[in-house]
């Protein structure tokens, strides 16, 4: 057990973590998540999938969201979009969108089937999902998929979508598009499919672009060409883009800020140089620790997390993450959930080490 707050650790972020960048104006917020909650009831028991998470997407900015597989970073995407699949559902929270006219639009209090909706999703928010292969219908060209999404949202002549398509084949970089118009995603490469997907995704010039693990499946190689693809396209566009991953280096190189969440809740949040070099969370910390580096020596396991994500039905009292962590208060952290804690402007930790209030009663 420790007595007294854990040291600031220094991390250096895998190929360096972007310069930081000033503190974006309130104009730019697209999007503010607000205490939102997406449970799965069943018969078994309730799975809270998100529980209570709250962050904002702002124009031209890359959001990256951080976690363990099955932390609810998926999920929140999804609750976002309003695709959440039964038997989930917000139970709670407000997904508050920034429309084009500037007016304000809770997301969870639209009919998912809802024609709003339905111009909302492909529309002003797109999705890149992690395998492309299950996006695209096997039985229809690239084409047809391509401009149905083009006609969905825009009024544009059959002669102009078709352009239209081959053009964001062409910005997505795609080679050939005009010949791979006619072609099927299965014959296509890992890499192009990728670039087809999010070719699809633009359709509606969307303004925020939700990427769910969109690296995950591709060779190295290929991962920093779609990376360097998605930087290229928001300096062109300014859209905000909603990074999920489970892959650190990846949010050094793309992201301006960082969520980590741990068992559908917000662990920490800040900017990414702040996350990288100035961790203040026993989990992010813990995240961090994990990375391998070249430095390290050879045939010597990098540092692990202790234990496992507990399963949805026995979640543990208090905070989350105290069965693995090494920092654990007997009477505190067991049965009091930790609240947002905000340490610097834009930079927060849900963790009692950081609670003066709580250390003080501890000492």
């Amino acid at each position: 057990m420790l007595g007294g707050p854990v040291a600031t650790e220094t991390t250096t972020a895998p190929g360096g973590a972007q310069p930081p960048r000033p503190a974006p104006p309130e104009s730019d917020r697209i999007l503010r998540v607000r205490d939102l909650q997406t449970y799965f009831v069943a018969d078994e028991g309730t799975t809270k999938a998100v529980d209570g998470a709250s962050f904002d997407l702002f124009a031209g900015r890359t959001l990256g969201v951080v976690g363990e597989t099955g932390c609810g970073k998926s999920v929140t995407a999804r609750s976002i979009l309003r695709i959440v699949e039964r038997p989930g559902r917000i139970v709670g929270g407000e997904i508050l969108l920034r429309r084009p006219n500037g007016d304000q639009q809770d997301l969870t209090k639209l009919d998912p089937d809802g024609r709003e909706m339905r111009e909302i999703r492909g529309g002003e928010i797109g999705l890149v999902f992690q395998e492309p292969m299950t996006s695209f219908s096997p039985v229809h060209t690239i084409g047809d998929q391509l401009t149905e999404a083009i006609r969905l949202h825009s009024t544009l002549g059959p002669k102009a979508v078709r352009e239209r398509a081959i053009e964001l084949l062409r910005l997505v970089g795609v080679t050939r598009p005009e010949g791979r118009m006619s072609e099927y995603s299965w014959q296509l490469s890992g890499g192009l499919r990728q670039r087809a997907m999010i070719a699809m995704s633009l359709a509606g010039e969307p303004r925020i672009l939700i990427a769910d693990e969109p690296t995950t499946a591709l060779d190295v190689t290929t991962q920093a060409q779609i990376l360097e693809l998605l930087r290229e396209l928001q300096a062109k566009t300014k859209m905000a883009i909603l990074l999920i991953t489970h892959d650190l280096g990846v949010i050094a190189e793309m992201a301006d800020d960082v969520v980590v969440m741990y068992l559908g809740r917000v662990a920490e949040q800040g900017p990414v140089d702040r996350i990288f070099h100035a961790p203040q969370h026993p989990y992010t910390q813990a995240l961090l620790r994990s990375i391998p580096s070249v430095n390290q020596t050879a045939r010597v396991r990098p540092p692990t997390i202790a234990g496992s994500i507990p399963h949805p039905f026995n979640r543990p009292a208090g905070c989350p993450f105290y069965p693995r962590c090494e920092h654990f208060m007997k009477g505190i952290c067991d049965e009091i959930v930790p609240q947002r804690i905000l340490l610097e402007p834009r930079h927060s930790a849900a963790c009692h080490l950081r609670d003066a209030e709580v250390i003080s009663r501890r000492g």
